[in-house]
């Protein structure tokens, strides 16, 4: 009786006494803005007028959004892979052709796609940034993982900290930091005299302008990624498993092995696909550390697009760069499905 009359109690509460939420709050924050209020007018009279309203207009928000800044400029991106290059402003011909008495001509140009796919130029360099995209992955992984895990066991005061430097490469332009990684990996470069002086090399290394000077810019580059979904995932874990582990017997290796790892798979494959997507369309880093074998597709399409100004097969080259990422990210939904 007392369990009943408790939920009554608060089945019955005033709302003016349950305490603001901090949606509640920044709601009423920007709702002092005329923009802010002029902009849902607008959103909720274009929802009531295609028949959305209360939930089902908040739900498709994002897919206005989604279906605007991605579906139409991929659509736009498709149809020029699709047409004729040509030498005018645009370079592509257009697909529909005018032949009068109402008679339309479509010209559909599968050209760039079977020239992906056949000539050893753009199939190499699909293969090429895959490979350096899964090798920079994995080594991504080892080294963010003791990383996220040192920070999951540290203090709780210094665990702020220790996320603080994770992100500080952030606050830095990506593209000073990989100039810095040139001064740190040429053949007189930092990392070169440090090895000469404590006398672990006879000669310089030549690391710049190589495969590894490229993981290494990509590891550096994208470590954050890998390191913050592991931690978000170790810091719930519950260690008192390890303790129980210990227990039975089992030695620091296998309880960690069979304990930490599966309950941070989720961590594990979230910092593996931010990792891997962007890598295999990584343009900045192979073009500055690598060397000329180091073609990747995210160099081919600004080559396509900028210099020689074929917008039909740089287009094609995303389209292609597209689908090879389609699989890996349904995979990992499949995967997040699974898991729930």
């Amino acid at each position: 009786m007392m369990m009943n009359s408790s939920n009554q109690d608060i089945a019955f509460l005033d709302p003016k006494v349950m305490p603001e939420t901090r949606t509640e709050k920044l709601h009423s924050g920007l709702s002092k803005y005329a923009l802010y209020r002029w902009f849902f007018a607008v959103l909720f009279k274009l929802g009531s007028l295609v028949g959305f309203r209360g939930q089902s207009l908040i739900i498709a928000i994002p897919y206005f959004w989604l279906l605007i800044f991605f579906f139409c400029p991929f659509l736009i991106v498709l149809k020029i892979s699709l047409s004729e290059p040509t030498i005018a402003k645009p370079p592509y011909m257009p697909m529909l052709e005018y032949l009068g008495d109402s008679a339309y001509n479509l010209k559909i140009s599968l050209y760039n796609y079977v020239t992906i796919l056949t000539d050893d130029y753009y199939f190499g360099a699909f293969l090429k940034s895959l490979k350096i995209a899964a090798i920079s992955t994995v080594l991504t992984l080892l080294v963010a993982f003791p990383m996220a895990y040192a920070m999951a066991k540290a203090p709780k005061h210094l665990r702020g900290l220790l996320l603080m430097l994770i992100i500080l490469p952030f606050w830095s332009s990506f593209l000073i930091r990989t100039y810095a990684l040139i001064g740190i990996l040429k053949d007189q470069g930092l990392l070169n005299g440090l090895l000469l002086k404590i006398g672990l090399i006879s000669e310089p290394l030549h690391i710049l302008n190589t495969d590894i000077a490229v993981y290494i810019g990509i590891v550096y580059s994208y470590l954050p990624f890998m390191v913050l979904p592991i931690y978000a995932t170790l810091e719930k874990m519950d260690w008192t498993l390890m303790e129980a582990a210990a227990d039975l017997g089992a030695n620091q290796f296998t309880a960690f092995w069979k304990i930490v790892v599966p309950l941070s798979k989720t961590g594990i494959l979230a910092g593996c696909f931010l990792v891997f997507i962007p890598a295999i369309g990584e343009f900045v880093i192979p073009d500055l550390l690598g060397g000329a074998d180091t073609i990747m597709i995210g160099k081919v399409l600004w080559t396509e697009f900028f210099n020689n100004i074929d917008w039909t097969m740089a287009s094609a080259v995303a389209i292609t760069l597209l689908l090879v990422l389609v699989g890996p990210i349904v995979l990992y939904q499949r995967i997040q499905e699974k898991s729930l």
